[in-house]
């Protein structure tokens, strides 16, 4: 296991395990810390280390808008709530089915397995935080390599946004931990271990059976609708898009799991 204090920049040692396949790298985030994996061997790593059930797939992480549109599958409202936070710097992940053409980019290795829910859907992820959107950015664009997460703790168990916080099961276990606690607490600058968001938002924008809600066009009461499965860092902004794009949502924290 090799500490670094993170660079500033994109960090090269990640670049290479990642890329090398296998490897589990613990990355400092807007919320906290995250375990970023590249392929199913480092996702079965990360399940163990975390002692996470199998179906709660982890995150995909999109360092571009681009990346984003290349992986799943959007309505143009969709599209128009992502890139209100992406313009806004919020940190927001909605559950979407992924497209065909995203697909074909996941390693043939079983990764799918591991990334996609029951309904083959997955979190897609924006604006997580420089450290980690420069690491996922480089590996997209050279040639399209895709960057899974998961929070680097103990499943159900908050790292505090410090990375002494992240257990000594996965601290041991990771292949690389970059360090950048003055940044994950410039996020919050006055919060406390108490009033801190330890997580992102997440909108779900599919029924039951893992479709995409319909449009609604500016029309009231359309079901299925989205809904908000869990609350986080800039709930408050991202309530506001949501209600600005979307006349009819719902609230239901913590559904998904």
């Amino acid at each position: 296991m090799t500490r670094v204090q993170w660079n500033g920049d994109v960090q090269p040692e990640a670049i290479d395990l990642l890329g090398a396949g296998g490897n589990i790298v613990v990355c400092p985030t807007k919320v906290g810390y995250i375990i970023l994996t590249s392929d199913r061997a480092s996702l079965d790593r990360k399940f163990a280390v975390k002692q996470r059930a199998l179906n709660k797939p982890g995150v995909v992480l999109c360092g571009s808008m681009d990346q984003l549109r290349a992986l799943a599958e959007m309505t143009p409202e969709i599209e128009e709530f992502y890139q209100r936070h992406w313009d806004q710097d919020i940190l927001m992940g909605c559950i979407l089915p992924w497209r065909e053409e995203g697909r074909s980019v996941l390693p043939d290795d079983g990764t799918a397995d591991r990334v996609m829910d029951g309904r083959r859907t997955s979190c897609f992820v924006i604006r997580f935080g420089i450290p980690g959107e420069r690491i996922v950015a480089a590996r997209w664009a050279d040639g399209n390599g895709l960057t899974f997460a998961s929070s680097a703790n103990p499943s159900g168990k908050g790292n505090r946004g410090v990375v002494a916080g992240i257990g000594d099961a996965i601290a041991t276990e990771a292949d690389l931990i970059i360090e950048a606690d003055d940044y994950v607490r410039s996020i919050q600058p006055g919060a406390t271990l108490e009033t801190r968001y330890e997580q992102g938002v997440m909108v779900s924008f599919v029924d039951a059976e893992g479709a995409l809600v319909p449009e609604q066009h500016g029309e009231r009461s359309v079901t299925p609708a989205p809904v908000m499965i869990r609350k986080g860092l800039d709930i408050d902004r991202i309530m506001m898009n949501l209600s600005d794009v979307f006349p009819s949502w719902d609230f239901r924290h913590g559904e998904y799991y």
